[in-house]
């Protein structure tokens, strides 16, 4: 196993210096290099002193993380068709549920809209692909056409209509969809 980059990339996120890690641990900035690059290979007691000032022990650091999926395609995401609303919602990032926002593509075929969504505290914001919508917030009403955004604080009854279809981008923060 190559252990210097994972101990390099610790080192840079607690902002220290290949130098400031070897005062700490006493070993030698050379050491400290040569092991980044794995050119050497640390005595468990070395280790240890280099894991303890990277805030982390032996443990954690050998710890096979399973990484979270960064990237999806169309056929990670989770459509629903809508018929009376006449809408598509695709949850363009499967796993947005557990996360701070939630971005989701919307289609409003001609006459099409979503549901009324009641004040919650929250942002908005989107992004219109393709035609435009009327923004309904509170007793207001903006029109948002192809290549707008939108952004507003979720703290007043809101919705979005469009006489002529649309698709846009739309994040939830929290997810409310």
């Amino acid at each position: 196993m190559e252990i210097g980059s994972k101990i390099k990339n610790l080192r840079i996120l607690k902002g220290l210096t290949q130098e400031e890690l070897a005062d700490r641990t006493e070993l030698s900035k050379g050491f400290i290099s040569q092991l980044e690059r794995d050119l050497t290979s640390p005595s468990i007691a070395s280790l240890e002193d280099i894991l303890q000032c990277l805030g982390t022990n032996i443990s954690d650091f050998f710890r096979d993380e399973e990484e979270e999926p960064v990237v999806f395609s169309a056929r990670d995401y989770f459509v629903k068709n809508d018929t009376e609303l006449k809408n598509t919602i695709e949850w363009i990032v499967p796993t947005a549920q557990k996360n701070l926002m939630e971005p989701i593509r919307l289609t409003l075929q001609p006459g099409g809209s979503t549901y009324p969504d009641n004040p919650h505290e929250g942002e908005e914001f989107g992004y219109v692909i393709q035609g435009s919508i009327m923004l309904h917030i509170g007793s207001h009403v903006y029109k948002v056409k192809k290549g707008e955004s939108f952004y507003f604080v979720s703290d007043k009854k809101h919705y979005i209509t469009s006489k002529l279809g649309a698709t846009f981008i739309w994040v939830s923060s929290p997810p409310s969809f």
